[in-house]
């Protein structure tokens, strides 16, 4: 099952640092994750839908912001299992960077986050969704993530 991660990123605006800061999302009232940080925007690739367009669809859906496709950077692919053996539970994740966007990013489903913030990569808050937190780790420093990469899976 694909989905598409859109990390909002921005160059120390907030604290005046300097630091490279990521956008997050404290889950609530999804079934899946709640009380753990995740990216701004994140959700399955529907029939039919391109994983780039997911990724635009999602940013309106829960940040209310609109995002062009050609700014969209390709991050990476995760291969991700819980090991349960259920198809449910084997993923296919595409994670973009998006550094430009129309609107004010707010919390546009209430009732599926409990909060919206900017963190610095090296200062993220805890806990943060365990796959997501493998490729937020990747960019910290100004690094990038392999760009296939897997969790979950044995050895």
């Amino acid at each position: 099952m694909p989905a598409a991660y859109v990390l909002l990123r921005r160059r120390g605006a907030g604290a005046g640092t300097g630091a490279d800061e990521v956008m997050l999302q404290l889950r609530s009232g999804t079934g899946f994750r709640d009380g753990y940080w995740a990216a701004g925007a994140a959700g399955h690739v529907e029939a039919g839908e391109s994983a780039l367009r997911a990724a635009c669809r999602e940013a309106v859906e829960e940040l209310g912001i609109r995002i062009a496709e050609d700014d969209l950077v390709p991050l990476s692919v995760l291969h991700r299992t819980q090991g349960t053996g259920k198809e449910i539970d084997e993923r296919v994740d595409f994670f973009f960077e998006c550094t430009r966007w129309e609107g004010d990013p707010h919390r546009a489903e209430p009732d599926k986050s409990a909060e919206l913030g900017w963190f610095a990569l090296d200062a993220l808050p805890e806990p943060v969704v365990p796959h997501e937190l493998a490729v937020l780790t990747a960019l910290r420093g100004g690094g990038r993530p392999p760009m296939i990469m897997t969790f979950g899976f044995p050895g």
